[in-house]
């Protein structure tokens, strides 16, 4: 059987922007009601199913006949002209645009190093992290202060850039790139610019690594790959470029989103201030409700497959939406109240299956810190600026605020 949406539907430009910071577009709610799965037609002219329930959608994270190799003819890609599709197949793939074995042999030598026994290791160099740029924040005489620069951003990009032996001295040169690469509104070439110069950079950095390796993740992985004989300096390049953009704008974004959600809920920041042992689910549910990106992951099926009672042919492109899985009312309910004690940790805010975010337990541990941390030094914090007045980054692949002004 296929579903199909009506014409109303199957006309929008997805994703589309969120208009309230706060809710999903009402569009992703009707298309769930009108099935977990629809037939809708993409920016580029091109269609593909959109995913929008989440057992549906974890059903086929977790399914081996979907592939993730974005070189592949039809996979779904939104916004890709012909020149930046060129680039992208004329370069070496990282580890989420490989399928099975391939995957699997590009992983297994990483995930060690994002283990929660790993990561403990580097819980008090984090806690270091963290308390350095509030102490600034507290030093400072100037009121409002922008969280992000001050504490969202510059947290994530100094913790990955000491984890994987990067220099922090140059976050305004890679922030900026990445910055560039996942605005809707850059323009094909600006984009195909910020990718070139950020492979650039870190296949010098590679190249500088690979002269004196040190006690990094990609020092221990060049050790590794010589004592194999196994040394893939492009496949480490590619590695890079996915550890080091997705390591700190992803959760800076959910940093400041996290701060804003807390203080924007007067009832559930109090539970947390009353017992830091709830942090752990907050950060839970605050990746849920935000869930920073509209698409969790897009697939291309292999092989004729049926799901949730739509058949799914060989060829055809997948896209699930884990905004709108996240927000499922089948699986979450009362999904529209943000409630720290949700315990919604099966959300898709990590993707699913083979693929899952291999960061996410560091991911976890930094929020955690974070808001801890700063509720318990700053208790007396708050917006600066109406929640309404903010600058929602509305226009990014990943949501999250320009700026945050807040006070104390």
């Amino acid at each position: 059987m296929t579903k199909s949406v009506d014409s109303e539907l199957a006309d929008l430009e997805l994703p589309v922007e969120r208009g309230c910071p706060f809710t999903p577009p009402a569009a992703y709610e009707r298309l769930r009601e009108k099935a977990p799965i629809n037939r809708i037609r993409l920016v580029n002219g091109g269609e593909a199913w959109w995913v929008s329930g989440h057992e549906e959608g974890r059903a086929i994270l977790a399914d081996r006949r979907f592939s993730s190799d974005k070189r592949k003819d039809g996979f779904p890609l939104f916004n890709v002209d012909a020149a930046t599709l060129r680039q992208l197949r004329s370069q070496p793939p990282h580890m989420l645009s490989m399928d099975g074995s391939e995957h699997a042999a590009a992983r297994r030598p990483v995930i060690g190093e994002f283990t929660v026994k790993r990561l403990a290791a580097l819980r008090p160099r984090i806690q270091d992290i963290v308390d350095h740029f509030i102490d600034d924040m507290l030093a400072t005489d100037q009121r409002p202060v922008d969280l992000v620069q001050a504490l969202s951003l510059p947290v994530p990009s100094l913790v990955i850039c000491e984890l994987l032996g990067a220099p922090y001295t140059d976050h305004d040169f890679f922030q900026g790139l990445t910055a560039v690469a996942v605005r809707r509104t850059s323009s094909p070439e600006e984009r195909q610019r910020a990718f070139a110069e950020l492979r650039a950079y870190l296949d010098e950095l590679i190249t500088r690594k690979e002269s004196e390796p040190g006690d990094d993740l990609f020092g221990r992985q060049i050790a590794r790959q010589r004592r194999e004989g196994t040394l893939d300096h492009a496949g480490l390049v590619s590695l890079a470029f996915l550890l080091l953009t997705a390591g700190h704008e992803t959760t800076a974004n959910m940093i400041s989103l996290g701060v804003i959600g807390l203080l924007s809920h007067p009832e559930q920041l109090a539970l947390i201030k009353a017992d830091p042992g709830r942090t752990p689910m907050a950060v839970e549910e605050l990746l849920r409700y935000f869930s920073i990106t509209d698409t969790v992951s897009s697939r291309l099926a292999t092989d004729d497959v049926e799901i949730g009672g739509v058949s799914i042919k060989a060829g055809e492109g997948v896209i699930v939406s884990g905004l709108s899985a996240n927000w499922d009312p089948a699986v979450f309910e009362n999904p529209a109240d943000l409630d720290v004690e949700h315990g919604a940790r099966h959300h898709l805010a990590f993707g699913f299956g083979p693929h899952q975010c291999l960061g996410q337990n560091l991911a976890r541990m930094e929020l955690q810190i974070v808001f801890d941390t700063l509720l318990r030094r700053i208790p007396t914090l708050r917006l600066a600026t109406p929640v309404q007045d903010l600058p929602f980054k509305t226009d990014a692949v990943i949501y999250g605020v320009d700026e945050l002004p807040v006070t104390w």
